[in-house]
């Protein structure tokens, strides 16, 4: 399982990204611990489709950023439930 953060500055206050957020969650299976950053696991996408399936619900003016990540090297203050999923996630 390949993990990656999503994350995102959305310049246009107002505006309904609902589609970006089911485009995120069509990646894979899912986690959003900060209100702009998505952990998305997936055996099916590298950072290039995640691009190609986000990039079309931003207006020109956000900003994306995609990372592959090591589950395992990481540090953090989130919910105990983000913990438990990539614990899991990690192991199978």
């Amino acid at each position: 399982m390949n993990f990656y953060i999503v994350s995102y500055d959305l310049k246009n206050p107002g505006r309904d990204y609902t589609a970006l957020y089911d485009a995120i969650k069509s990646i894979g299976e899912w986690q959003h611990p900060l209100e702009s950053v998505w952990i998305v696991a997936t055996n099916t996408c590298n950072e290039n489709s995640i691009y190609e399936k986000v990039k079309p619900e931003l207006d020109p003016n956000d900003l994306l950023l995609i990372f592959k990540i090591e589950p395992k090297k990481r540090q953090g203050w989130l919910a105990k439930s983000f913990w438990t999923w990539m614990k899991t996630k990690t192991e199978e």
